[in-house]
């Protein structure tokens, strides 16, 4: 073989090239098999391909699709390490920031949100998801305040940032504003009008109103949206045994126990004929 090498002039491979050949072969193969798993929703052979891989080489895109095997898996900490890596090596990645706040906010860990949202921030300041972000990490802590002033801050640097409207309206229904509430279930109501998360939005603030027949047009809809919806049978249910219709409420009570056994957990009251009643509000 040496012989015919040097007669046609070729060059003899070494065993380090025939290793970083058969290094790099590896590498592609489990690159490929990784992320053939990862579009077909196998998170753990994924994971184990893509693992496997990184360690022949170091490869960002890798890494990049390693965080999403881990995300979809559940396992959100391991993602979160992936997207530092990321982080590190470009850090004026906003997308990536993104991301990393939001699998901070699924961990619930709100410093690492808040700084993490930050290193966003000093990126692009007026970033709407971002603020977005930092005003859902404020509401999960039960720091409302700030919690609607960042939202309202998010429908300002987006006008058509809808989810901001939708948390901020939930927000200020149950802080008692009632009126600053049904202005961004109306305003919602315009742009999405057959969204459930809207139309449960409404009932509510009608409920509020003791606008309850109205409610329950509204409780309706999300229904016929989403026949699955418990909570909108539990809540229509009240709506019924508000107005006196104690056949109306059992049947939606029996409902939302058949759809989620789990439904009355945390309700008080009791319904006629000795069943639990649907909550008054």
């Amino acid at each position: 073989m040496g012989f015919f090498k040097s007669l046609f002039g070729g060059k003899e491979e070494t065993p380090e090239e025939k290793k970083e050949r058969e290094e790099a072969r590896d590498f592609d193969v489990l690159k490929t098999n990784g992320l053939q798993a990862l579009r077909t929703g196998k998170w753990d052979y994924a994971v184990k391909c893509l693992t496997m891989a990184l360690e022949i080489k170091e490869d960002l895109e890798t890494h990049d699709y390693l965080s999403r095997a881990y995300l979809n898996g559940g396992q959100l900490r391991e993602a979160f390490a992936q997207l530092r890596i990321l982080a590190e090596a470009q850090p004026d990645n906003l997308q990536v920031l993104i991301t990393m706040a939001h699998v901070a906010l699924m961990m619930e860990d709100f410093n690492l949100v808040n700084e993490t949202c930050e290193k966003a921030l000093a990126i692009d300041n007026d970033n709407a998801e971002v603020v977005y972000i930092y005003a859902r990490a404020a509401q999960a802590q039960q720091d409302l305040v700030n919690a609607v002033a960042l939202f309202t801050k998010a429908t300002i640097l987006s006008p058509d940032f809808n989810s901001a409207y939708l948390e901020r309206g939930g927000i200020l229904l149950g802080m008692g504003d009632i009126e600053g509430a049904e202005e961004d279930a109306d305003h919602l109501l315009e742009v999405a009008p057959d969204t459930e998360e809207v139309l449960m939005l409404k009932a509510r603030v009608l409920m509020a109103q003791q606008r309850t027949a109205e409610a329950i047009s509204f409780f309706d809809r999300v229904i016929e949206v989403n026949p699955f919806h418990a909570t909108a049978f539990l809540e229509r249910g009240a709506a019924h045994q508000a107005l006196g219709d104690s056949t109306a409420a059992e049947e939606d009570l029996k409902q939302a126990l058949e759809i989620d056994p789990n439904a009355l957990n945390g309700i008080s009251g009791s319904f006629s004929n000795n069943q639990k009643q649907c909550p008054n509000s």
